[in-house]
C-alpha cells in the first residue's frame, strides 16, 4: 500500500510527564504536511527500526505533527533512541499518516485511556469537543507525575462545558479505573474507545458490547492456536513470483526471502503496516485490526501473521 514517506525536522521536544516526551515534526521547507484524522499514527524510522506513534496534535494544524513517546524500559530501541539521541534540528524519516483506529460518528463517546494510550484519545476528545458531541474520559496512570497532557484535557473539558468530562485515576492514589461505573448504562448511540496496556483493554472488552467498542493495542495478546502444519502457495501478482509458505513461516518472511520489499513493523498483526490486497483465495485472518465485516469481505490481510484458510493458494497484490 503506497503511503507518504517524508524527511521531517524535529522542531521541538517537550517533557509532558515523567518519561513522556512530545515530539513536534515540521517540513524542512515549511510545506504543509499531509492531512490526518484522529486515531491516525505515523511510522517513525528511528534507531534502525520502524515504530508507530499516535498523532496527538490538532489535525487542523497542517504545519506540524506531534507524537507522544514513552521512554519504555523494555523498548526494542525506538523509544530509547528518541529519548537519548534524537534532538531538535535533526531530521527523521516518517511514513503515513495511516489510520486503523478512526473516530466514527456517534451520539456520544466514552474514552478509556491507560498510560501513553492517552495520545490517540486526546486527538479524539479534541475532535468531539469541536463537533459538540458529548464525551467522557477516564484516564489512568501509575501516578499523576507520569500522566501526560492532563492540562490539555482539562482545557478541552472546560471548552466542552457540560459536554466533556475528564476523570484522572492515578493508580498510586486511587487504584484502577472503576470500569464497572464508567461503562455502566451507556446511552444509545455511544461508542467506547480505549487504548492502553493489554490488561486494561481486556477488562474493557469484558464490559462492553463488541458493536460499541473500538480498541487500539500496544502489543498482540497471547492467543492459543493450532500449529501451522500445512504449507501453501502465494502468487505475488505484481512481482510475478510464486512463494511456498511453509509451516512456521509467515507470508511476510517468505516474501522477504524472495527479495520482495514489503512495508512492515510490528510482525504481530497490530500495526497494519503490511496490509496487503487479496486478489483471490480465502485468508485465515490472525491480526488484531480488521473488523468482522472486513474479515468476511476478505479484501485485505496482514501478511505478518495471517495465512491461507481454505485450499492451498492465495493470490496477493505483492
Amino acid at each position: 500500500m503506497s503511503e507518504n514517506t517524508l524527511q521531517l525536522t524535529v522542531h521541538r521536544m517537550t517533557w509532558e510527564a515523567d518519561g513522556v516526551l512530545s515530539i513536534e515534526l515540521t517540513h524542512p521547507e515549511g510545506k504543509p504536511l499531509p492531512s490526518w484524522t484522529p486515531g491516525a499514527h505515523l511510522d517513525v524510522h528511528v534507531g534502525g527500526r520502524i515504530r508507530q506513534y499516535s498523532l496527538c496534535g490538532d489535525p487542523r494544524d497542517t504545519d506540524r505533527y506531534r507524537v507522544g513517546v514513552l521512554n519504555e524500559p523494555a523498548s526494542r530501541g525506538g523509544s530509547r533512541h528518541i529519548h537519548t539521541e534524537l534532538r531538535p534540528g535533526q531530521q527523521v524519516t516518517v511514513s503515513g499518516p495511516r489510520n486503523r483506529f478512526p473516530l466514527e460518528e456517534a451520539a456520544g463517546y466514552v474514552f478509556v485511556a491507560g498510560g501513553i494510550g492517552i495520545t490517540p484519545l486526546l486527538a479524539m476528545a479534541r475532535e468531539a469537543t469541536r463537533a459538540g458531541t458529548p464525551w467522557r474520559m477516564a484516564y489512568g496512570g501509575r501516578g499523576r507525575a507520569s500522566m501526560a497532557f492532563t492540562a490539555e484535557l482539562a482545557e478541552l473539558a472546560g471548552l466542552a462545558a457540560r459536554q466533556g468530562e475528564v476523570t484522572l485515576v492515578p493508580q498510586d492514589e486511587q487504584g484502577h479505573i472503576d470500569l464497572d461505573g464508567v461503562l455502566a448504562d451507556l446511552p444509545d448511540g455511544t461508542l467506547v474507545y480505549s487504548c492502553g496496556p493489554e490488561p486494561l483493554l481486556k477488562a474493557v472488552e469484558e464490559r462492553t458490547p463488541a458493536e460499541r467498542l473500538r480498541l487500539e493495542r500496544f502489543s498482540a495478546p497471547v492467543v492459543e492456536r493450532a500449529a501451522d502444519g500445512e504449507e501453501f502457495e502465494v502468487e505475488c501478482r505484481t512481482s510475478g513470483v510464486t512463494l511456498t509458505v511453509g509451516a512456521g513461516t509467515s507470508i511476510l518472511e517468505a516474501a522477504e526471502g524472495a527479495g520482495i520489499d514489503v512495508d512492515n513493523s510490528c510482525r504481530d498483526g497490530i500495526c497494519g503496516s503490511c496490509e496487503t490486497r487479496v486478489v483471490d483465495g480465502t485468508p485465515d485472518h490472525r491480526d488484531f485490526l480488521l473488523s468482522e465485516a472486513e474479515r468476511a469481505a476478505g479484501a485485505t490481510m496482514m501478511i505478518c501473521v495471517s495465512r491461507c484458510a481454505s485450499g492451498n493458494r492465495l493470490v496477493l497484490d505483492l
